[in-house]
C-alpha cells in the first residue's frame, strides 16, 4: 500500500549542476539497433489521437512490440526481412565493434552537454549490464558481450559530464508479457504491470545501477508497479531513499506515476510545461530514440533547429536532453553527429549566456521569425533568427526592465537555416533586480 505521507516527506532536489545545465544527451541502444526500423510517421503529439500510432510506431527502440501488432508495416517488414525470427536473434547478433565510449564522451561535451543519460534497460527487457536475476539475457553474457552501461559510465566521468540511468520500470515484455500494446491506455493502465514481486526485480537492478555506477540522474520510464510502492524491502520508497543517501546531489524525473519528483519531462511535442517547476524536454534528433535506418535528412533536425530547440526549452526554464541513437556497430549516424556539432559551434559561444539563466519566453520583433530571451546577471540576451537581411531591433519590445542600448541595435541575419545569433541589452538605468 501507498504511504504517501513517506513519499511527500522525501527530498525534492535541484542541485545547482542540473539548475546549470542547458542540455544533456540521452542514448537508447539496444538489440533494436539490429533491425533498426520503424515507420518514420510524425513527433509524439503532432497527432491529436494515438489511434493507430502504435501499429505506425516510428519509434525503432519499440520494434519488438510493433512487429507483433497484425497487419503493421513493421510486422510485414520483420517477415520479409528477418522472416519473423524470434526478437532475442537480436541481441546474439549485436556485435558493437566499432563502439568508441571516450570517443561518445568527448563529441558530448563539445556539444556543450554536461550529463549523459543511457538507457540500462528498455522495454525489451534486455538489461546493458549484468543485471541481477537476468541470466543470460544481457550484454555481458550474450551478443556485445560488454558491460555497455560500465563503460559510458566511466567515459562520461571522465570527460568531465555527470551520468545518469534511464531504466524501464513500467514495462518489460520478456519478464511480463502481454499482448500487442496498440494505445496509450493500454501503455499507461491496462496492460502495465502491477505486481510487487516485478517491482522488486526492478528495485534489484536499480539498486545495483546505483551501487555499481553512482548516477545522479535516476530517469525511470512508463510509471512503476503500484504493488511495489512502499518502504519495506525491495519497495520504490526504500529504493528511492537509498539513491538520495548515496547521490547526495542526484535527482529523478516525473514517471514514477506520482510516487515522487524531482523535475518534470515532456518529450517531443507531448506534454506541458509545468508552471513553476524545473523540467527537461526529451527528444530523438529525428523521429525516433532507437536508430532508424529508413530516416534521412527530411526527419531529422538540422544543427539550427538543434540550437533553437535548446534555445527555446532555456528561454522558457527548461533544459534538452537530446538523443542520439547509435548503430549496432557502435557508430553515430552522420546526421546526428553533424547535428551535435553544430550545437558545439554554438554552444562554445553562448553556452555561458544559458547556463543558470532565467527564461524570459518569446519575444515578437519585426522583421524577425523566431526570436528567444534569456536573462543572466543583469543582462537580457535576445536569440534570434529570420529572413536574410539587416534588421534594426531598436523599436522592438524587450522584456520590462531591460532596453536597447542608446547607439541602436542593427543586426544581419543569415537566414532561416541558420543557427541564431545573439544579442544583449542592459538592465533599464535604475530597474531593480529581478529573481
Amino acid at each position: 500500500m501507498r504511504d504517501s505521507s513517506r513519499f511527500d516527506a522525501l527530498p525534492q532536489r535541484l542541485p545547482d549542476w542540473f539548475r546549470d545545465a542547458p542540455l544533456g544527451i540521452f542514448i537508447h541502444w539496444g538489440a533494436y539497433s539490429v533491425p533498426a526500423w520503424a515507420e518514420p510517421t510524425a513527433e509524439l503529439g503532432a497527432v491529436e489521437s494515438d489511434l493507430g500510432w502504435f501499429a505506425h510506431n516510428p519509434y525503432a527502440e519499440w520494434y519488438f512490440n510493433t512487429i507483433r501488432i497484425e497487419g503493421s508495416p513493421a510486422a510485414e517488414h520483420h517477415q520479409e526481412v528477418h522472416g519473423g525470427a524470434p526478437y532475442d536473434d537480436f541481441l546474439d547478433q549485436w556485435v558493437p565493434t566499432e563502439f568508441d565510449p571516450a570517443a561518445w564522451a568527448d563529441l558530448f561535451r563539445r556539444a556543450g552537454a554536461d550529463y549523459v543519460v543511457p538507457t540500462t534497460k528498455h522495454h525489451d527487457g534486455i538489461t546493458l549490464w549484468d543485471a541481477p536475476g537476468t541470466g543470460d539475457r544481457n550484454t555481458v553474457q550474450r551478443g556485445p558481450r560488454r558491460d555497455l552501461v560500465g563503460e559510458i559510465a566511466r567515459a562520461t566521468t571522465d570527460a568531465g559530464l555527470r551520468f545518469g540511468v534511464y531504466y524501464s520500470g513500467g514495462l518489460d515484455w520478456h519478464v511480463r508479457p502481454t499482448d500487442p500494446l496498440v494505445s496509450g491506455d493500454d501503455v499507461g493502465d491496462r496492460l502495465r504491470p502491477r505486481d510487487d514481486e516485478y517491482g522488486t526485480y526492478c528495485s534489484a537492478h536499480v539498486r545495483d545501477l546505483i551501487d555499481r555506477y553512482q548516477p545522479d540522474v535516476f530517469w525511470n520510464d512508463i510509471g512503476w508497479p503500484d504493488e511495489n510502492f512502499h518502504f519495506d524491502e525491495g519497495g520504490l520508497g526504500e529504493l528511492l531513499e537509498h539513491f538520495y543517501a548515496q547521490r547526495p546531489e542526484g535527482l529523478i524525473n516525473d514517471r514514477f506515476a506520482g510516487a515522487h519528483q524531482d523535475f518534470v519531462t515532456t518529450e517531443y511535442q507531448a506534454g506541458e510545461i509545468p508552471e513553476g517547476q524545473p523540467w527537461e524536454n526529451c527528444r530523438g534528433i529525428g523521429l525516433s530514440f532507437g536508430y532508424n535506418q529508413v530516416e534521412d535528412a527530411s526527419q531529422y533536425m538540422s544543427g539550427a533547429q538543434a540550437v533553437r530547440h535548446v534555445v527555446d526549452a532555456v528561454s522558457k526554464g527548461g533544459r534538452v536532453l537530446l538523443n542520439v541513437g547509435p548503430r549496432a556497430d557502435g557508430t553515430l549516424p552522420e546526421l546526428q553527429v553533424k547535428a551535435l556539432e553544430a550545437l558545439g559551434e554554438f554552444m562554445a559561444e553562448h553556452k555561458a549566456h544559458l547556463a543558470g539563466s532565467r527564461g524570459l519566453g518569446e519575444l515578437e520583433i519585426p522583421g524577425v521569425s523566431w526570436a528567444r530571451a534569456v536573462e543572466q546577471e543583469g543582462t537580457c540576451y535576445v536569440f534570434l533568427s529570420g529572413p536574410q537581411g539587416r534588421v534594426s531591433l531598436s523599436g522592438a519590445d524587450l522584456p520590462v526592465g531591460y532596453d536597447w542600448p542608446a547607439e541602436g541595435v542593427e543586426v544581419d541575419l543569415a537566414g532561416e537555416e541558420s543557427a541564431p545569433i545573439a544579442v544583449s541589452a542592459p538592465r533599464t538605468a535604475g530597474a531593480a533586480a529581478q529573481g
